[in-house]
């Protein structure tokens, strides 16, 4: 498994490569963790003000990596020097391949995306110690080191955040539509290009929801709060279950959530399309919680007690259909 990690840090892995890897993330503690490990490392070696060509990089990373095998210094790295030690080791690492390599090199800072496909979700950590949690279909774009005044991300997609509390330099998320900002907070961003609304929810401190075109202060949420945004109009209302934010956990909860909802959600969950012959099935409202990994099968079997419906796979479409 390792090889396949270091392979999806390098670009080397192909779709179903990376799908499969990050199954086995989410399903084995001990592959989660060393994915965490190899993150951190590429993340530690973003820091460096080094940039080179995508190919380059790649060089880089499997000579940092030959390093840390030869010489057994990941877990001394890790447990011991703690990562300000770390960074200073990799720069001179990779300063040390570019002297060897005769690689030009210019200071310029670096961005990371992050994708997560259909049927996932990941968690990360930012330099600053933000932990973010991204469900799927979802992209997160973040610098390797916050340098500035802000910390600045852009997230299509839904995202979890804690942010790390830094006084002097605030969070911001972009959206494309509306810009978050934050000192220290948890919350919870909607912002799915399909969806014709963004929805930003607060769960612990306090945040700022503005359009950055509009010139205007916008809104402040308060906890419990959630601010859904549609056609440029802002409206705040109170929270209606909190229990909803457990999809990071794993854990999905719909209350009183027509069906219809609940399906696009589905999809997301388990990368599968679901089409509803009977239009006035979609109006159905249920009020459930299931595990990830209770398997659309049973979730659906599930939605099938409280109110009875028929049900189709088509295997080789990834489809299933669902009619009165």
């Amino acid at each position: 498994m390792q090889e396949q990690i270091e392979k999806y840090f390098t670009g080397e892995l192909d779709f179903d490569g990376r799908i499969r890897l990050l199954r086995a993330v989410e399903s084995d503690r001990k592959i989660k963790e060393e994915f965490a490990r190899y993150q951190n490392a590429q993340a530690l070696l973003s820091f460096s003000d080094i940039i080179i060509n995508p190919e380059e990089s790649c060089q880089g990373y499997r000579f940092f990596q030959l390093q840390i095998k030869r010489k057994k210094i990941y877990k001394i790295l890790r447990e011991s020097l703690g990562y300000a030690s770390a960074i200073t080791i990799l720069v001179i690492s990779l300063h040390l391949y570019h002297v060897y390599t005769h690689i030009p090199y210019s200071p310029v800072p670096t961005e990371t995306s992050l994708f997560v496909p259909a049927g996932q979700r990941v968690s990360l950590t930012l330099s600053d110690g933000t932990v973010v949690w991204l469900n799927a279909q979802s992209r997160l774009i973040y610098p390797a080191v916050f340098m500035g005044e802000e910390r600045r991300v852009r997230l299509e997609g839904e995202a979890y955040f804690e942010v790390a509390h830094n006084r002097d330099k605030p969070f911001i998320v972009a959206t494309g539509k509306i810009d978050i900002k934050v000192l220290g907070t948890s919350f919870n961003v909607q912002n799915y290009e399909r969806d014709n609304f963004s929805r930003v929810s607060l769960l612990e401190g306090s945040l700022q929801v503005y359009d950055p075109l509009a010139g205007s202060g916008g809104i402040i949420l308060q906890p419990n709060e959630e601010v859904t945004i549609r056609d440029g109009q802002m409206n705040v209302e109170q929270m209606p279950d909190t229990d909803y934010f457990l999809w990071k956990d794993g854990i999905y909860s719909f209350n009183s959530e027509e069906l219809g909802s609940i399906l696009k959600k589905l999809e997301l969950y388990y990368d599968v399309e679901i089409v509803v012959k009977n239009p006035s099935m979609l109006k159905w409202r249920y009020t459930v919680k299931f595990r990830h990994r209770d398997g659309i099968d049973e979730i659906l079997r599930l939605l099938q007690r409280i109110h009875p419906f028929r049900m189709q796979k088509e295997e080789e479409n990834n489809r299933i259909i669902l009619d009165k």
